[in-house]
């Protein structure tokens, strides 16, 4: 049970729950083939009675990414897959961004203080940091972004015209050209996905920091 809900959690042939370094299990809420992975702390997972066979499924899932996060459907098995976000204290205040970039069982992660500025910015260049430290032999591969920030995806991938910014903007897109097979995906904010709350982690700390 994940808070009053029954979920199928990852587990092996004795029925102890598979976590990984970060003490997180992969659980879905439908026992079907291709059914979506959430990430959820095994404090939070009490279980339903004692492990027998009947209750251990073998299933194909959709597979989560290294370091708790979960893939997006489709993505190729060579991807890299990102996740930023940009913080802001005052909007306009200190602003910081964090990334996390997961390739090939690679964890890298960055914490950055940017000054002051607005929200807006520090999305923006969250998600420019994050393509700029992708190796240039590598950039012809499956690239994922993820982010919260509408904003911020609306001008990458919907031809959005900027307002205000509009020198960021044109540097994020010049540089999102050099990316042939990007994909960007919006992540609902402060809603548990752990990637996407680490960044947020991340961003936070570095304007800690810079004040």
């Amino acid at each position: 049970m994940l808070r009053g809900k029954e979920v199928f959690a990852r587990a092996d042939r004795s029925g102890k729950l598979i976590a990984g370094r970060d003490g997180r299990v992969d659980v879905i809420y439908k026992a079907v083939p291709g059914s979506k992975v959430y990430r959820a702390s095994s404090a939070n997972l009490d279980p339903t009675g004692a492990p027998d066979d009947d209750k251990l499924i073998d299933l194909d899932l959709e597979t989560p990414a290294q370091g708790g996060a979960v893939a997006a459907s489709g993505a190729a098995a060579d991807a890299i897959i990102i996740y930023t976000d940009g913080a802001c204290h005052g909007n306009p205040g200190p602003m910081g961004i964090g990334v996390v970039i997961l390739d090939r069982g690679k964890r890298r992660e960055l914490s950055e203080y940017l000054g002051e500025g607005t929200n807006n910015i520090a999305e923006l260049t969250a998600i420019l940091r994050a393509l700029e430290v992708v190796p240039e032999e590598d950039r012809g591969r499956p690239v994922m972004v993820h982010s919260d920030s509408a904003y911020a995806l609306g001008l990458i991938s919907k031809g959005w015209k900027p307002k205000k910014n509009i020198e960021l903007v044109d540097s994020l897109r010049r540089l999102v050209a050099g990316f042939p097979r990007l994909r960007t995906i919006k992540v609902a904010g402060h809603a548990g996905v752990s990637e996407n709350e680490r960044c947020d982690q991340l961003a936070n700390a570095a304007v800690a920091r810079g004040r």
